[in-house]
């Protein structure tokens, strides 16, 4: 009995199917101004910005006017928060904690070390250089 011919594309297609899975987040925003796609990221504290009960952030990445120290967290991927604070010796200190959708706008917030009760933003309006929002408890 003779072997059927190789085929190379059969080694790659189990390849191909472990690269198109994804897992799943643990919520995504779905409606305006916002999607966890954009909110994923190190967002710091743009107080110079602040207008009424409106915090403005902006990505690590902004070059930011001189100050004491800047406050803000990290978005990341499958539900995984990170707070800023700033520390006794003026760099930042990491919390770290959890987010989950609440509502279509709402990111509830939940540090780990359990210091500090939970608390929700509510996104105002995003953009790839401003995320505006509000601490709404």
């Amino acid at each position: 009995m003779s072997k059927p011919p190789f085929s190379p594309r059969l080694l790659l297609a189990p390849l191909l199917l472990a690269a198109a899975c994804e897992h799943p987040k643990t919520a995504v925003i779905t409606s305006s101004p916002a999607s966890i796609e954009q909110l994923e990221g190190t967002w710091l504290a743009a107080h110079e910005e602040n207008h009424g009960d409106t915090l403005v952030y902006r990505p690590n990445t902004h070059k930011f006017p001189p100050t004491r120290g800047r406050t803000g967290f990290a978005i990341r991927p499958y539900g995984r928060f990170e707070q800023f604070d700033i520390a006794p010796t003026d760099g930042l200190i990491g919390r770290p904690g959890t987010w989950t959708a609440d509502g279509d706008t709402r990111l509830r917030i939940h540090l780990t070390e359990g210091q500090q009760p939970d608390y929700t933003f509510e996104i105002l309006s995003l953009d790839k250089k401003v995320l505006e929002l509000r601490r709404v408890n």
